[in-house]
């Protein structure tokens, strides 16, 4: 099912739902996601206030929800403002949002949106296209901003020991502003976990190579399970990572990368995000994780 409605004082936006779930996109910017969540249930994704029905001008504005960038992240290259309308194509529980060529890098991006009728799935294509005239090295990056008070939960690589294990398992990047010992953070031995706590106000950020292919969002009972291919033949941005997590005092933000990609004058590349919301209450040990949230993930079996 889908309808036009008048969300967060933007007039054109669609919403698309099921029986369970529902999800609203809007068309007077973007392409961006601006909810998701049960029906008239809480909203998962967090939504800047001041940036509220604001559309136009060169302002770059964060605005919030879910949104599509370029990787390896840079100025000005990844903050070209969406601040214009979008075309859009519509049919049943299917979306396909369309921004202009952005001035500042060249690409046009895209956006395709697909609800499950029966489950509480929706699948979210990122399309990059290159409309310059020479090639660009970049990633599609999917960014989605979280409603306050959650905690992220990442998994870690199967533990191993021994002559077989000689090898790392995977990368963890750093920023200049992350503090391992910042207490949101907690490094468990089957999950890494970030909580998001209003009484913080200092930045925080790690990437990792995630191989196990989900990560989730925890808020209220509720669970947001992403998943996500990883290619161990591709190369990924910021020392090979196609998960990143990042926090401030207002929002949490997931973030899916796909691999760098040369793209000649023409070339597309998509990045395939599939979500899945479930009523869960893990606490912050590893044992709850593995009895709340691991079947979910391992039961959430990838559509085409």
């Amino acid at each position: 099912m889908h309808e036009k409605v008048n969300y967060n004082r933007w007039p054109n936006c669609i919403r698309l739902s099921n029986d369970e779930i529902e999800l609203i996109v809007t068309t007077d910017i973007g392409p961006r996601i601006m909810k998701f969540g049960f029906i008239n249930g809480q909203n998962l994704l967090y939504a800047v206030p001041e940036h509220a029905g604001k559309t136009g001008g060169a302002e770059w504005r964060i605005y919030g929800g879910h949104r599509l960038w370029l990787a390896p992240e840079a100025l000005p290259f990844s903050y070209n403002p969406d601040n214009d309308r979008v075309d859009f194509e519509l049919q049943n529980q299917y979306i396909k949002l369309v921004q202009a060529k952005e001035v500042l890098s060249g690409i046009v991006k895209e956006m395709e949106i697909t609800m499950s009728p029966v489950k509480n799935e929706v699948k979210v294509l990122h399309r990059l296209e290159n409309r310059n005239s020479q090639e660009v090295e970049l990633a599609a990056w999917a960014i989605t901003m979280l409603s306050p008070g959650g905690r992220a939960i990442i998994p870690q690589e199967p533990y191993g020991e021994g002559d077989d294990f000689l090898l790392p398992a995977r990368s963890l990047a750093l920023w200049q502003y992350t503090k391992m010992n910042d207490p949101r953070w907690v490094w468990g031995d089957r999950y890494i976990q970030a909580k998001q706590n209003p009484l913080f106000t200092s930045e925080q950020k790690i990437g990792v190579t995630n191989k196990q292919g989900w990560t989730a969002y925890y808020l209220n009972g509720e669970i947001l399970i992403k998943k996500f291919d990883f290619d161990p033949a591709a190369v990924y941005p910021d020392y090979n990572c196609n998960n990143e997590t990042y926090i401030n005092k207002n929002y949490l933000e997931i973030e899916t990368l796909g691999p760098l990609t040369k793209l000649a004058p023409g070339d597309k590349v998509e990045h395939t995000e599939h979500w899945l919301l479930a009523k869960a209450t893990p606490d912050e040990t590893d044992e709850s994780i593995d009895a709340n949230v691991l079947p979910i993930a391992s039961s959430f079996q990838i559509a085409g």
